[in-house]
């Protein structure tokens, strides 16, 4: 029986290189990468790509008497 070989990541956050089996956080290195990526989160700094439904005007065309 071989050894499972290391699976090397990198933390989203600050890019450092870790055992992903070795954190208690994954995919972060740390809990204060988890805590920054969460604030910018809710800072709003990140998001999820939304286009909206189909057949819904852009708020900016909306005619709003």
């Amino acid at each position: 029986m071989t050894p499972e070989t290391p699976q090397w990541v990198s933390c989203p956050t600050c890019q450092t290189r870790f055992v992903m089996d070795e954190t208690e956080t994954p995919p972060f290195c740390s809990e204060r990468c988890q805590l920054v990526d969460l604030g910018r989160w809710l800072e709003e700094e990140h998001g999820l790509p939304h286009e909206g439904d189909p057949g819904d005007v852009p708020v900016e065309y909306r005619n709003e008497e």
